[in-house]
C-alpha cells in the first residue's frame, strides 16, 4: 500500500506554516507536499507521475488556494479536471474568497469542495480535522 500524501498549493508562507502546524498538532502522519503556485503544482504532479513506476503516487487530495501567482487556482483546477490522469484527485478549494460567483465557477470547473479559510488557529484545526476525516476516511475515490 502506498503512503498517502496531501498536496497543498498555497503562496503565503504564514498560511503554509499554519497548515503544517495544524496537521502536526492533530497527529496526522500523511506527508504534506507544498507548492507555491499553479505552475509548481502541475510540475509536481507530472514529476510524481513520471517517477511512479506503475504505482499510484497521486495525492489523497489537493488543497488549492485560488489567488496565487504565475497560474492561479482557477486555471489549475480547469487543467486538473481536463487531464484524464489527474481528474480523479479530489480538489478542495481552500481560499479567502467568499464571492458566490467564484464559488459557482469553481464547482463548474470541477472542484470537489469549496471551503473559505477559517479565521483563527482553533477553527483551522477543526476544519483540517473535518477535511482529513472526510476525504481520507469516509469518501471513496475511484482508483
Amino acid at each position: 500500500m502506498n503512503q498517502v500524501y496531501i498536496l497543498v498549493a498555497e503562496d503565503d508562507a504564514d498560511d503554509r506554516f499554519l497548515m503544517e502546524t495544524a496537521f502536526a498538532e492533530k497527529g496526522y502522519t500523511e506527508q504534506l507536499a507544498f507548492v507555491e503556485n499553479g505552475v509548481e503544482l502541475m510540475e509536481f504532479l507530472h514529476n510524481v507521475e513520471a517517477n511512479a513506476n506503475g504505482h499510484n503516487m497521486m495525492p489523497g487530495f489537493i488543497l488549492l488556494d485560488l489567488n496565487m501567482p504565475k497560474k492561479d487556482g482557477r486555471e489549475v483546477l480547469k487543467e486538473l479536471k481536463e487531464n484524464h490522469r489527474f481528474r480523479k484527485i479530489p480538489v478542495i478549494i481552500f481560499t479567502t474568497t467568499k464571492n458566490e460567483h467564484e464559488i459557482s465557477r469553481c464547482y463548474e470547473l470541477g472542484a470537489n469542495t469549496y471551503i473559505v479559510k477559517p479565521v483563527g488557529f482553533e477553527a483551522l484545526l477543526q476544519t483540517i480535522d473535518s477535511i482529513h476525516s472526510y476525504w481520507l476516511n469516509i469518501a471513496r475515490i475511484p482508483g
